[in-house]
């Protein structure tokens, strides 16, 4: 660096900027109120809960399903003890083939609806045309002229479950009852249409928004709980179904088939990284946390996500959709059950955001990703990792951005070593750290 000044101006510059993204145990952001978003990207993963339609649609007259953001947060409330482990227990491959109806005959009984309501808290102004483009609509011009109110807002979003035990257990989506895009959060509500008709109260157990699974808990025994496969002996080109609520509860278990169109992708969704079955059966909003199953009616993946044209008026991507792996459901849904979050995630403990070539440029910066915070006690602050330090690379792979630091922290496991390449004042440094576990948010 040849000016220190310059370069700490930058920091300071980028911090009044705001838009930080955590890394490991950041601090939980608060509440954010909701407004009207347009994406600049072309193509987009969106999540498929009918939440997407059936919350923001109330709230925003908008018929577009954004794409959901997965944060790093992850919670649960469980009352269940450690006897509850291995509650899902995968199968090998049948040796009998089954036709489409037997598939559907055999997993209908398993397959439930789910009704999340949401309390959305939103500003006056969210409908303002300038409103939507970053906020021009605070300069008085236009709309309510600088004047907000808020209010809040009911609404109801709805996805599909699947049972996984006859006690009344249910694993879905985590984006089906827990809200990250808009502020929302935590469903107010939860309840479980079982065999189309009966509809219970449900009690959400634990849920993860990195995995994008949840279990939660109706009062009820005596139920149909799915068989699960071995989602490794998944081959290239085999026939699956799908079955689910696209659009809400109007075309409830509806039927799509199709096949296994790849495995182990790899696929970032708002900055966090999955490892997902992809298939061609027709997956649409609504289907949320229903089951992909397998030629032998076997449960072999949780229906998640789908490729989507961000423009209406782009033609719509057809037939690229992703399930999560069985065999990841099952190791989640343990964990959930046991301790109500997810156990040996890792954690830096660090909050940072993207220093990116303009900034680089403007600020006599290296590009990378800057250190805004570093969490008390945490990993990262018992390796000497300090504010304003600016990372490049993990494991001598580079990185330039947060979705890049997380993807390569998130490689790794609790209790795991990782060096760290990062500049200090001009002065280029390598440090280890060992990973910490990842606790439980309140």
């Amino acid at each position: 660096m040849n000016n220190k000044r310059e370069y700490d101006f930058g920091i300071e510059a980028m911090e009044e900027a705001g838009g930080t993204a955590p890394v490991g145990d950041a601090p939980k952001k608060p509440k954010k109120r909701w407004a009207m978003k347009i994406s600049a990207s072309l193509v987009a993963m969106a999540m498929v809960s009918a939440g997407s339609i059936g919350i923001y649609s109330r709230v925003a007259g908008s018929n577009n399903s954004p794409a959901h953001e997965i944060s790093e947060e992850n919670a649960g409330n469980s009352s269940v003890t450690a006897d509850a482990m291995n509650v899902i227990k995968t199968e090998k491959p049948g040796r009998t083939e089954l036709t489409t109806e037997e598939i559907v005959e055999k997993v209908l009984p398993s397959v439930v609806g789910i009704e999340s309501e949401f309390t959305m808290v939103s500003d006056s102004s969210s409908n303002d045309f300038f409103n939507g483009f970053g906020g021009f609509g605070n300069f008085g011009g236009y709309g309510n002229y600088g004047q907000q109110e808020t209010e809040e807002k009911k609404s109801v979003g709805t996805g599909t479950g699947v049972i996984i035990d006859e006690s009344g257990y249910i694993v879905t989506n985590a984006h089906v009852i827990y809200d990250s895009q808009y502020g929302a959060e935590l469903a107010d509500s939860v309840s479980v249409i079982v065999d189309g008709d009966d509809t219970y109260d449900a009690e959400i157990i634990g849920y993860d928004t990195d995995c994008d699974l949840a279990v939660l808990k109706i009062d009820a025994d005596g139920l149909t709980a799915a068989e699960f496969g071995d989602s490794d002996a998944l081959k290239l080109g085999e026939s699956v179904t799908a079955i689910g609520n696209p659009l809400g509860f109007e075309l409830m278990n509806t039927v799509t088939n199709g096949i296994v169109s790849g495995l182990d992708r790899n696929i970032t969704i708002n900055d966090k990284a999955m490892n997902l079955i992809q298939t061609n059966a027709a997956i649409n909003s609504g289907n949320s946390g229903g089951p992909l199953i397998n030629k032998y009616g076997q449960v072999i993946g949780i229906n998640s996500a789908k490729m989507s044209s961000s423009y209406s008026g782009e033609a719509s991507i057809e037939g690229i959709c992703f399930a999560i792996p069985s065999n990841k459901v099952s190791d989640v849904v343990d964990d959930l059950m046991d301790y109500g979050y997810v156990t040996g995630k890792p954690q830096l403990g660090i909050t940072c955001q993207d220093v990116t070539e303009d900034i680089s440029e403007m600020y006599n910066m290296p590009v990378g990703v800057c250190v805004f915070e570093v969490t008390e006690g945490s990993a990262a602050d018992r390796a000497g990792l300090e504010k304003g330090d600016i990372i490049t690379a993990v494991d001598g792979k580079s990185v330039t951005t947060a979705e890049e630091l997380n993807a390569e922290k998130n490689r790794h496991e609790a209790g795991d070593e990782i060096e760290i390449k990062y500049v200090r004042n001009g002065e280029e440094n390598t440090v280890t750290v060992e990973l910490d576990e990842k606790a439980q948010e309140e």
